[in-house]
């Protein structure tokens, strides 16, 4: 498998605050990641460090092989924030405009909208199952459906990786367990790499391929099924720990939502 993000002995400090201590792993091409540790557990500093956006104390970072600092090719990167904090919802934008805005942030010359832009946001849209929504104004579409259109957004660029930051915070369970299997979907079916922050570690066992648990250091990064027969983390969870965050961890055996325009959802009830 190909190596996406490599990480060796990182550590990050916030002046005397040791955020990050000696963290090292190996994200590979295909993975879903669920991040997860309490608070200030170095979560969303981790995602930072990964962008270039906080400065590393000691240890490495390499992006598809190479180091950060020579790293350019950010189209690679799609990122979904937790809010709507990066685009205010009552931006004049229609869904369509929005993802739009998603294909003209990687160009490097010429920055306008052609034919072909507006052939992939539609076609995106229509494999989220939002085509109904592209003349839609962002303002007057609910949580459920605001967030699908920043996934398209993020999607619109063909990332290799998707990282997400409590992506189901706003949304009610119905729309999130949508929402999730959708995130899967684009994970199994198109081999899209997820790196998905979570603070409810029971829950993303029943989608993530991965546990990465983090306190300051890496407490467990492996697959669920080593955690659940980990005598270690029997110990450090506690046994009903360890049994509720296993729990969930089970195939899906029901609905599956489609990643193509057939699809009907009830976006006005998400």
């Amino acid at each position: 498998m190909k190596t996406v993000i490599e990480a060796k002995n990182l550590s990050v400090r916030y002046g005397k605050n040791e955020a990050l201590k000696d963290i090292s792993f190996v994200i590979e091409a295909g993975d879903f990641i669920g991040l997860a540790g309490p608070n200030g557990a170095g979560k969303t500093t981790l995602i930072k460090a990964i962008f270039g956006l906080v400065p590393v104390s000691s240890g490495e970072i390499k992006l598809f092989g190479e180091p950060l600092p020579e790293f350019g090719a950010w189209e690679k990167f799609g990122y979904l924030p937790q809010k709507l904090s990066t685009l205010n919802p009552l931006f004049p934008a229609t869904a369509e405009e929005v993802v739009l805005l998603g294909l003209l942030a990687p160009k490097k010359t010429m920055k306008r909208i052609n034919r072909s832009d507006t052939k992939r946001a539609r076609e995106i849209l229509g494999k989220l199952g939002i085509s109904d929504l592209k003349k839609r104004m962002l303002s007057e579409l609910s949580g459920g459906q605001q967030q699908r259109v920043l996934l398209a957004r993020s999607l619109a660029s063909r990332p290799a990786v998707l990282v997400f930051d409590e992506p189901s915070t706003a949304l009610d369970p119905e729309s999130r367990e949508y929402f999730y299997e959708l995130i899967q979907k684009l994970n199994k079916k198109e081999g899209v790499t997820v790196i998905l922050i979570t603070h409810d570690t029971s829950y993303i066992g029943k989608y993530a391929t991965k546990l990465m648990y983090l306190d300051k250091k890496m407490i467990y990064y492996g697959t669920f099924d080593d955690f659940c027969k980990s005598d270690r983390m029997g110990a450090y969870f506690g046994e009903h720990g360890q049994h509720v965050i296993c729990h969930q961890h089970e195939h899906l055996h029901g609905y599956e939502p489609e990643l193509h325009g057939n699809h009907k959802h009830k976006h006005e009830h998400d």
